[in-house]
């Protein structure tokens, strides 16, 4: 029996990165394709089935048929997002702390109900807040900028700091508060040099659902710009047309995925349980 499930596992294992995979190793061997390479029907080896070619590549940085210059809305997809998710972490971070150990109570709100608030922001359907997000913009001056869409991310990645960095906080035992207080720190103090290096893992986890959610929106990135900025999910889309070029689709889609993929790579080892053993010694 025990031989039998590690073989259903394993297979199990094996279909499911199949199913992962290929969509991948699709869009790969598409972006070495031309135009007639995509219409010839299904082919999959280079140099077996097709002869490869680096048009579509090369059109990632604006020469050729179906190109897109790549440059520009990578480099503003990668400033909106990466400061959008570092002001979320580290607001999203102090509120979560301050209603994890602290009590407040407004009649008959409390700790829960401000949290619950925070998490309620992700459930509005994004549609809802288009408009009023545009209004304000445009009363600003900052319609089709990078500082308005940071700002409009912020607004959309802090409930998802709270609430990760809230539940990772509660986790953490108050004994370390305590002792940490007992050995004279200030509230701040205990903060910064005890809770805060023993919540490595949560802070990796926020930070990568903030990373990955503000890096694929394409909705509020489509809806809030215009000719100045443009974001990489929109440039990508904007190459579909009546005759969609597959082969530069592909290669953009890779180069899109790509950050996720390294940054994934990078937090791996922060991620494994048992940070925080020896913690109460």
């Amino acid at each position: 029996m025990p031989r039998l499930f590690r073989i259903i596992k394993t297979a199990a294992i094996l279909g499911w990165s199949a199913f992962v995979i290929a969509p991948f190793l699709w869009a790969l061997t598409t972006s070495f394709k031309t135009a007639n390479g995509v219409t010839a029907g299904p082919t999959y080896l280079p140099y077996v089935d097709y002869e490869p070619s680096l048009a579509a590549w090369k059109g990632l940085f604006g020469s050729g048929a179906g190109s897109i210059d790549i440059v520009g809305p990578f480099a503003a997809s990668m400033i909106v997002t990466l400061s959008a998710s570092a002001i979320s972490l580290v607001l999203g971070t102090l509120a979560a702390y301050g209603l994890s150990r602290f009590v407040y109570k407004v009649g008959p709100i409390g700790n829960n109900d401000l949290t619950f608030f925070f998490v309620s922001q992700r459930i509005m359907p994004p549609v809802v807040l288009a408009i009023p997000f545009f209004l304000m913009l445009g009363f600003f001056g900052l319609l089709d900028t990078i500082l308005g869409l940071v700002i409009v991310y912020i607004a959309l990645l802090l409930p998802i700091a709270v609430w990760v960095m809230v539940d990772f906080f509660n986790s953490i035992p108050r004994e370390l508060d305590e002792t940490a207080m007992i050995d004279g720190c200030t509230p701040i103090e205990t903060f910064w040099r005890v809770i805060l290096p023993n919540s490595l893992p949560g802070l990796v986890v926020a930070g990568i659902f903030c990373i990955v959610f503000g890096w694929n929106d394409f909705f509020f990135a489509f809806t809030l710009t215009f000719t100045e900025t443009q974001l990489l999910p929109v440039a990508i889309v904007s190459l579909n047309s009546s005759v969609t070029p597959w082969w530069s689709l592909s290669a953009s889609a890779l180069v899109s995925v790509a950050p996720l993929i390294v940054v994934a790579f990078l937090v791996e080892r922060y991620l494994e349980k048992g940070s925080l053993a020896g913690a109460r010694k």
